[in-house]
């Protein structure tokens, strides 16, 4: 079973970037959330790097690759599209199901076993989520639909693969690669959906270092320390937190109302995420307990 602090401090990275929600619409509003997608992940990388002093060899090349798309380049992308095509109860419930891709997906990767409280857990997650932010009078649509899905399928393989993938460097440096390439591959997203950049404000560059050095170098580097010790279906369940930490902030600094339907909301989430750190199984004897050497 993992340890109480590695669980606590892993659960700091959805919890801060729950504040994504208030840190974008105070102090970048009106911004291509392409922009701030790269400007999020490339800085905090290349800053990463500095401290790293270390390039992938061989095929982590081709897996760091992988590893940027997924978790970045792809999964940023897919969420902005779905934030702008959906309302963000709808978005947020569409990302919820990343937990049970997770599930399945390390069932099919890493040959772990389906445990029914794990899936149990993410699907009361699912569910806490729609009494916190679904309205039912929000409009569906097809093309937010389906980009929210695959934001979370994409998620939920670069949880997976982060997991399978353990290279023989300090955890700093496997953050740095992956951050540096997710921001390289959102260059050319940027440079298309942005033809003319607009000219950033001492706000919206306090907002962009707060995401890029908080919301991404720092809670990544929990996220993928989380990754490499505790069960995946675990680690994802504590998203859940996420939403739920944009509404209470939206509730304690900005004076927004918080519902008892919400409140009921919250209570599930936190019961979600107690169930879902009970779900996860011991390490099967296929995936390696140390990192594997460079190759």
């Amino acid at each position: 079973m993992p340890r109480l602090s590695d669980i606590l401090l892993t659960a700091l990275a959805p919890i801060i970037w729950g504040s994504s929600y208030i840190i974008t619409t105070e102090m970048l509003p009106g911004q291509s959330p392409f922009l701030i997608a790269l400007l999020r992940a490339l800085p905090a990388g290349l800053l990463l790097m500095l401290f790293a002093r270390q390039l992938p060899v061989g095929r982590w090349w081709g897996r760091v690759a992988v590893l940027g798309i997924l978790n970045f380049s792809l999964f940023w992308s897919l969420l902005f599209v779905a934030a702008y095509r959906l309302p963000g109860g709808v978005a947020a419930m569409l990302g919820a199901v990343q937990p049970l891709a997770v599930i399945f997906l390390a069932r099919g990767l890493l040959g772990q076993a389906i445990r029914p409280l794990a899936v149990f857990a993410a699907l009361a997650g699912l569910f806490g989520v729609g009494l916190l932010l679904f309205r039912p009078e929000a409009s569906l649509d097809p093309l937010g639909i389906a980009a929210g899905l695959l934001g979370a399928a994409s998620m939920a393989a670069g949880v997976v693969l982060t997991r399978k993938w353990q290279p023989d460097v300090p955890l700093l440096t496997f953050t740095a690669w992956q951050l540096t390439a997710g921001g390289l591959f959102l260059i050319p997203v940027a440079v298309l959906m942005v033809p003319d950049w607009p000219t950033l404000s001492v706000t919206n560059l306090a907002g962009l270092a707060y995401l890029s050095l908080i919301g991404g170098a720092l809670t990544y580097f929990l996220w993928f320390r989380g990754i490499a010790r505790i069960d995946p279906a675990a680690v994802s369940s504590l998203g859940f937190l996420s939403p739920l930490a944009a509404i209470l902030l939206g509730w304690f600094l900005l004076g927004e109302t918080l519902t008892a339907l919400q409140i009921a909301g919250a209570i599930v989430i936190l019961i979600s995420v107690r169930l879902g750190q009970g779900g996860g199984l011991p390490l099967p004897r296929l995936i390696r307990t140390k990192p594997a050497p460079l190759r």
